[in-house]
């Protein structure tokens, strides 16, 4: 085994330094070995980040929208998780999508709604695989990148795909499966295996069969104990401020694979076994998405990526929530007639999705990178497709922004039904992609950028 790293001990330890052992290969956090001087610490050297984080069917918009604007707003029911974060978010009210807007007399639809989130594209009506729509905000953002990273983005959610025919009408699954595109015709496929993702950053490359996976899970052996030697040789290289937080990320690698054998480890519940889902999915809806944020959070902190999309659930998810008193199916409750008590159970799921919004954002305040966290140089977006569900609205949609590359404590009201596109523009801006336009913008946001 060997550290993998520049052959000239005087030089700064390179970001692309990795612990390798047998089936294993772990990138490192941003430590001051790899700063060229102390001056380097200072945050604008370290590398801009973008994370999304969707929920599927829309909104109960009176329970969500602010009262006030500027600086001098209310926090609502929805938002209420919210409130330890008030001063790093920014609520836009008004944004909206013209391209999901229905081609002739056919109703607007998830189909249309979803691909168009981080496209600004119109999605081409159909069945088969000649899908079409546009690339997406995150992989404008990726290749800008390049190979500055192992992965050039991490697309996550916590329902798998349906691969076959139609989920809307007349719209092919691909449309509402994930909202990252990285060509007009090729959707990028989302992860909601914990197992299959630690594996994607932590693994070589090995492909293990069924077999295999089995006799690792049985041995329960760690990553960590396969670099235990590389980890031994770099932490005497290493100053003590460095060696701390090298412990503390390897420590938090070690909790989150623990979680993720745990839950193969676990019989499955009769809702598990009847939803199919595979080993390394976690029974409980809450550890499956604390789980799935902390390994996002791993994957910036070690610089693996840079881009992250995480889908709270696909459009038109049929998933309950007895957990908090809702055992009727989300999707049925979006289409709620304008009946109280079918709105009030949407919005409890409402607000149980933005608790765990609130967890990323405290998560990526708490995680060290450089002297300050990964927040700080992180532009964060939060959204759903549609605002009113009922009504499947695409021109008033529910977003947050935040991060440290933007100004929070805000309520912004733009005009209403302005395009979206004219908000990932700016996002693109704010990452130092030089792009003039996107979508179907008309210029990017100036009510975000200028304040």
């Amino acid at each position: 085994m060997r550290i993998t790293r520049p052959a000239f001990s005087n030089r700064p330890l390179s970001r692309r330094t990795i612990l390798r052992g047998v089936g294993t290969a772990m990138a490192l956090p941003y430590l001051e070995a790899m700063m060229p001087s102390a001056h380097a610490a200072d945050v604008a050297q370290r590398p801009k980040r973008l994370q999304v984080f969707y929920t599927p069917n829309g909104m109960t918009m009176p329970e969500y929208r602010p009262t006030g604007d500027g600086a001098d707003f209310t926090l609502p029911a929805t938002l209420e998780p919210l409130a330890p974060h008030r001063e790093a978010i920014t609520v836009i009210t008004g944004l909206g999508h013209p391209q999901a807007a229905a081609m002739g007399d056919a109703p607007a639809g998830h189909g249309r709604s979803c691909p168009a989130f981080l496209t600004g594209a119109h999605a081409r009506q159909t069945e088969g695989t000649d899908i079409r729509c546009g690339i997406s905000m995150d992989q404008v953002f990726a290749a800008h990148l390049g190979d500055a990273t192992q992965i050039p983005s991490l697309e996550l959610s916590m329902d798998q795909a349906s691969m076959a025919g139609s989920c809307d009408i007349n719209y092919s699954c691909a449309y509402t499966n994930g909202i990252s595109w990285l060509t007009p015709t090729v959707p990028l496929p989302v992860t909601a295996n914990p197992r299959a993702v630690f594996e994607r950053l932590f693994g070589d490359g090995e492909v293990l069969d069924e077999k295999s996976r089995l006799a690792r899970l049985r041995k329960q052996a760690s990553i960590l104990d396969y670099v235990m030697e590389d980890t031994a040789r770099l932490s005497g290289k290493l100053g003590m401020a460095d060696r701390h937080k090298l412990a503390e990320y390897l420590d938090a690698t070690r909790a989150i694979e623990k979680r993720v054998q745990r839950a193969e480890a676990s019989p499955p519940s009769p809702q598990a076994k009847a939803m199919k889902q595979p080993a390394g999915i976690p029974d409980d809806f809450a550890e499956h998405m604390k789980l799935m944020i902390d390994l996002q959070i791993l994957a910036m902190q070690a610089d693996i990526t840079r881009v992250g999309t995480f889908m709270v659930g696909r459009e038109i998810s049929n998933r309950t929530y007895p957990e908090i008193g809702v055992p009727d199916s989300h999707h049925m409750l979006s289409h709620h007639g304008k009946n109280p008590d079918k709105m009030a159970k949407l919005a409890l799921i409402n607000r149980y999705h933005m608790t765990f919004f609130a967890y990323m954002l405290q998560r990526m305040k708490d995680t060290k990178d450089g002297e300050g966290s990964l927040f700080d140089r992180t532009l964060v977006l939060r959204g759903s497709a549609f605002g009113d569900s009922n009504d499947h609205d695409y021109m008033d949609l529910p977003v947050i922004v935040s991060g440290g590359l933007v100004k929070g404590g805000r309520h912004i009201k733009v005009e209403h039904g302005t395009s979206m596109s004219n908000l990932l523009l700016a996002g693109l801006n704010l990452l130092d992609v030089p792009a003039t336009s996107f979508g179907d913008s008309t210029g990017p946001l100036r009510e975000l950028t200028d304040a």
